[in-house]
């Protein structure tokens, strides 16, 4: 099970972390990611991290602001989020997956991924 915490509400230009723990499995042999879903969008891709490497890859909106990282002797996934923006609300979710090989197009694919957790809402207001 995973669980995805750390979000709030912070003004444009600020910083959030969030952390995506797992209870009942060990994360270090699973490729993961994070994505969101703003109101009324579809669910969008932010960032992945392989378990090897580890490898990291963004989407182009939040390159260079946000960080994806983890820790395995916590079995620990973290989206550090800096020079945030109103176009960064949404429910943010972390999700595993290890039945595909890590690459950068397969993981931004929600179906690369066998676990989800549920969300944790992240509000930027201007």
């Amino acid at each position: 099970q995973l669980q995805a915490s750390g979000g709030g509400l912070v003004q444009a230009g600020g910083s959030l972390r969030l952390s995506c723990a797992a209870s009942g499995r060990t994360l270090r042999y699973y490729n993961m990611g994070w994505f969101r879903q703003a109101p009324g969008k579809e669910r969008e891709f932010v960032a992945t991290i392989s378990w090897s490497g580890p490898y990291t890859y963004y989407a182009d909106s939040v390159k260079g602001r946000f960080t994806i990282s983890r820790d395995n002797t916590k079995n620990t996934m973290f989206l550090q989020m800096n020079s945030l923006k109103p176009e960064d609300t949404a429910v943010y979710s972390c999700a595993a997956g290890n039945s595909v090989p890590f690459s950068s197009s397969a993981y931004v694919r929600p179906l690369s991924y066998n676990y989800w957790g549920q969300g944790t809402l992240v509000t930027v207001s201007s």
